[in-house]
């Protein structure tokens, strides 16, 4: 599993190393494949990388999970504008205590991003426990959506991924 883990790790931070160098004469290329090698197994012998640093277990949910996401930014994004050009305004700020579905670290910061992600709303605390997380949101509508939010549905089913 560990091999499984550094070949990937490997692979991601060489095709990020190659999407910011944008330099690909044959050298260079080997030499930051290499590097990015060197780089990840060092890390593991150092015991830096751990399964919640690289959860590639979730990376193939989170390919569902993300174009999900970015629909509903845009449809948020669009009730937020919605709101600012009303002549009336009709903000009524709340907040709300969301009981939150995760079951890890991971999940719970994927959630509580993905509120704040989204406009309209923002994570402001996550409790202790874990088990809930205060959101502001612009409106009582908004606000309200939150008890039955298939957002937390969505994250918990990718959170359910074996890392």
């Amino acid at each position: 599993m560990t091999a499984i883990r550094i070949v990937l790790l490997s692979a991601v931070l060489f095709a990020y190393w190659l999407l910011l160098s944008g330099h690909y004469a044959p050298w260079l290329v080997i030499s930051g494949a290499v590097l990015c090698v060197g780089v990840v197994i060092f890390a593991f012998a150092k015991g830096v990388v751990d399964r919640e640093g690289f959860p590639f277990g979730q990376i193939l949910r989170g390919l569902v999970y993300w174009p999900w996401l970015l629909w509903q930014i845009v449809l948020s994004a669009l009730n937020v504008a919605r709101i600012i050009v009303s002549p009336k305004m009709p903000i009524s700020p709340t907040m709300v205590r969301v009981k939150t579905k995760q079951k890890t670290p991971v999940g719970l910061t994927t959630y509580a991003n993905s509120i704040t992600l989204t406009p309209g709303t923002i994570s402001i605390e996550v409790s202790e426990s874990g088990q809930f997380i205060w959101v502001h949101a612009i409106t009582h509508d908004g606000a309200s959506g939150f008890e039955d939010d298939p957002m937390n549905d969505k994250v918990a089913w990718m959170d359910t991924a074996k890392p």
